[in-house]
């Protein structure tokens, strides 16, 4: 389960899990059954954007 509550968290969380754990941001939406399409609405609301070529958010 992601912290949703606040963003900064959320980001720090999912960076963390790309980094440690999966290749790609899709790859983690698979595993952890997260809607791909919302998370990125979530976080862009946030001001951030995922770069695949870093495999994270900024």
């Amino acid at each position: 389960m992601l912290p949703r509550e606040d963003k900064n968290m959320l980001v720090s969380v999912i960076n963390m899990k790309l980094r440690d754990f999966y290749g790609s941001f899709e790859e983690l939406c698979d595993d952890l059954d997260e809607d791909r399409d919302g998370l990125i609405q979530e976080l862009e609301s946030a001001g951030y954007r995922y770069d695949p070529a870093t495999n994270s958010f900024r």
